[in-house]
């Protein structure tokens, strides 16, 4: 017993060992990501001549064209641009963080391998944390907190695994991760321990896991949501050219993001997708509180928040198929409803007592 109870504490040790090593090859990433953006900035003036020049170029080409098919010219069918939003601005995609300099190219692929390092500490963190308490190791909120950071990470490394155009998210998420492991480590740590009896069931692992991932797919598409709040203000004012227009740094940063249209398209695709599993998770949860406690629904705060949480992104949801509360004030519901959750995690756990107060702090 005593050799059993070691061999728990050593892989405890390793754990907390693997979770500060992630921390550090995390912070090497986002100096990265900061090198990347720094020397993205500085191909400003090469992406403007070419956005200047590139118009003037066009009548040309066209003439040259029309010359080698007898003289007279020929008009090309035009593309089709759809437009995520009734009355979207057709505006495209920006050069990314690296704005097409090699130099920021590099860094941000040296940020994506340091990010690709870190996660596999991260995740070998969580592992041997569920090896040291032999169960799924999101039993309090330390064990929560650096599980949902290690799967909102390994989405971001699946979406550039699959060729998608998400590199832009590097930089915030490196910066919330480390942010959220840094409150793991100091303020919500829990020493290896075995859980209350009410969660010694299977649907822990079904039930916790879903909420995990759920909120780390959400967590992305909050982040998307931000952003189009950010680009959509830059791209009206420099559509009305009478108005006051982006300052310097607002302009280098933002001209490189997605359009706005991209942006608002992601984060309805992120969360539309992760809605039906949010749902789930809260019929998992009820199915567990009927095993547990021998009641579906007793209106706990955990619960409350829950389904609070469910609600706004149904009206997320329903505001992108009503007209008139697409664009920004569907973007607004999406964050609020994020903000559901981060409470629904941290206010709930921290500062309300209820059936579900494991937090360990």
């Amino acid at each position: 017993m005593n050799i059993a109870a070691a061999a728990n504490e050593t892989m405890a040790h390793n754990s907390n060992l693997l979770v500060y090593s992630a921390m550090a090859i995390y912070t090497l990433a986002f100096l990265a990501h900061m090198a990347e953006w720094v020397f993205g900035s500085r191909s400003k003036v090469g992406r403007t001549a070419a956005a200047l020049t590139a118009p003037a170029a066009a009548p040309a080409a066209s003439a040259t064209q029309g010359a080698q098919r007898g003289g007279t010219a020929v008009l090309e069918r035009p593309k089709v641009i759809t437009k995520a939003v009734a009355g979207s601005r057709d505006v495209p995609d920006g050069p990314g963080a690296a704005g097409g300099t090699e130099k920021g190219d590099l860094y941000g692929r040296i940020a994506v391998s340091l990010t690709v390092l870190a996660w596999a500490l991260h995740v070998g963190g969580v592992v041997t944390r569920a090896l040291s308490v032999e169960r799924a190791p999101w039993g309090n909120m330390y064990e929560f907190s650096t599980t949902f950071a290690a799967v909102a990470v390994g989405l971001y490394l699946l979406l550039l695994a699959l060729k998608k155009n998400v590199r832009w998210i590097g930089l915030p998420l490196v910066t919330t991760v480390l942010l959220d492991l840094g409150l793991a480590v100091s303020v919500l740590y829990t020493a290896s321990d075995q859980l209350v009896p009410a969660l010694h069931s299977y649907w822990l692992w079904i039930h916790v896991s879903c909420a995990i991932i759920s909120g780390a797919a959400l967590y992305l598409g909050a982040v998307a949501t931000l952003l189009f709040l950010f680009r959509d203000r830059y791209e009206a004012r420099l559509a009305d050219p009478a108005g006051k227009q982006p300052g310097a740094f607002a302009t280098s940063v933002l001209e490189r993001l997605p359009a706005a249209a991209s942006l608002d398209k992601f984060a309805y695709r992120i969360n539309a997708t992760v809605f039906p599993l949010w749902t789930f998770t809260i019929i998992a949860g009820a199915i567990w509180a009927e095993a547990a406690w021998g009641r579906y629904w007793g209106w706990d705060p955990k619960e409350v928040w829950s389904f609070i949480t469910w609600v706004a992104y149904a009206c997320y949801l329903h505001a992108r198929a009503t007209a008139g509360w697409k664009g920004r004030k569907a973007a607004w519901l999406g964050l609020i409803a994020f903000v559901c959750y981060l409470f629904n995690y941290y206010g709930v756990n921290i500062f309300v007592t209820g059936l579900h107060s494991y937090a360990g702090v």
